[in-house]
Parts: structure tokens; C-alpha cells; sequence
């Protein structure tokens, strides 16, 4: 996939004009990555925006030496654009490959001077950088109100929702995660997230092989929620 396809598939991007794309994407430097590699830090000065062509990202804090993970990012996703909003703007925390990505990048200088002269590009920043605090209040809020059961039942939901891929046998998580990963998203630990998904597996709500988390009645696990 061409650095213009893949920025037509991304909701930020996807809504300039074809000339602005052509004059965008040169901008882009490609950066391939091994597993396990850090981007940046918590607390670094934030100049660059990231797209995933391939691979898995997972965003993270860590409070106390415990890693809470905030989001994970995989193919068509970016990150990093907070930081380019204000000159001197530090990470707000750390990002961390889960498998071997295909990166762009696009530094801050560049992308102010685009966006300069794209009012468009300034709305859907917005609207993004909006949907994400929305997200964000929503951990605090399951965090601070629901129990361990309904938050892996929640992240799991949205999981599925960010990650899913419809099967015959359910919608499948086309993300590997351990237990402690699971825990991580959670805000638990791994004991709970291993007894949890052992009542899921019991009730037959899910199935899990290989790490890959399988839905098998959605409904019920909504209905659950509700």
C-alpha cells in the first residue's frame, strides 16, 4: 500500500482534496521497526505524527513501575498528533511496538505548515483529538464506577469494535493478547483477567485460542452491560 492510499483510508486524512494528498505525502518518512521497539517516552518533546501501515502500537502509562495501557494502534491507525498542537508539548505517554510495524512519520514543522493552509485538516484534527478525550473520560469513568467483570467485558466489547473480524465462528480480536496485556487495559491483574475469561469461556461467550479472543454472543455479553 502507496503512503497516498494509506492516507486516504485514515479518518484525519481521508477527506482532502487529491491535490492535497499528492502534496502531503512526500512529507512522510517510512520507518520500519522491530518488536518491542520504544517511540518515544512519557515526557519527551513531542515532534512527530505516526501512521501505521502494519504492525500493532500500544499506548501506555506507567504509574508506580505497574503499566496501565491506554490504547493499542495497528494498521491505518495514527497517533502522536497531541503533541503537535503546541510548540514544546511534551508525551503524554509512551509508545511501545507490539510486532514489526511499517511506520510514516511526519514531523511537526511539516505538518503545521500544512495545516496552515488546510482549514480542513484543522476540523478533523479537532473532531479527533475530541473523540479521544471522550475515550479517555470513558476509562475513567469504568475505572471508577464498574467492576473488574464489566470492565474486561467492556474492553473486550470495544475491542472487538476497533479490532473485529467477522468469522462464521464469531467475531474474532485480530490482536494477540496475554493476560497480563488484558490486565493492562483493564486496570487489574492478571489473576482476575485469567478468572474472568475462564466464566466467559464457561457461559460460552467467548472462545480463545492462540492468544485470539473470539465472540461468540455479543448480545449477551451487551446485555450484561446494560
Amino acid at each position: 500500500m502507496s503512503i497516498i492510499q494509506l492516507l486516504q483510508h485514515i479518518p484525519l486524512f481521508q477527506e482532502l482534496a487529491e491535490d492535497d494528498l499528492n502534496e502531503i505525502a512526500p512529507l512522510f518518512t517510512e520507518k520500519k521497526v522491530k518488536k518491542n521497539t520504544i517511540l518515544f517516552v512519557e515526557g519527551d518533546i513531542g515532534e512527530e505524527l505516526f501512521l501505521i501501515q502494519s504492525g500493532v502500537v500500544k499506548i501506555y502509562r506507567l504509574d508506580e513501575s505497574k503499566e496501565v495501557t491506554l490504547a493499542l494502534f495497528r494498521d491505518g491507525d495514527f497517533f502522536g498528533e497531541m503533541s503537535l498542537l503546541s510548540s514544546g508539548m511534551t508525551r503524554s505517554a509512551t509508545a511501545e511496538t507490539m510486532a514489526s510495524c511499517i511506520l510514516y512519520v511526519l514531523n511537526r514543522t511539516a505538518f503545521t505548515a500544512f495545516m496552515e493552509k488546510s482549514p480542513r485538516l484543522c476540523l478533523k484534527l479537532l473532531e479527533t483529538t475530541m473523540q479521544r478525550l471522550r475515550h479517555a473520560n470513558d476509562q475513567i469513568y469504568d475505572l471508577t464506577f464498574l467492576g473488574v467483570r464489566a470492565r474486561i467485558m467492556k474492553t473486550i466489547l470495544r475491542l472487538s469494535e476497533q479490532h473485529g473480524v467477522a468469522t462464521p465462528q464469531g467475531l474474532i480480536i485480530d490482536v494477540k493478547l496475554t493476560h497480563q496485556q488484558l490486565a493492562n487495559l483493564v486496570g487489574t491483574v492478571r489473576e482476575s483477567v485469567t478468572k474472568v475469561l475462564q466464566e466467559l469461556l464457561d457461559d460460552e461467550l467467548i472462545s480463545i485460542d492462540k492468544k485470539v479472543i473470539t465472540l461468540k454472543n455479543i448480545e449477551a455479553i451487551q446485555a450484561e452491560l446494560r
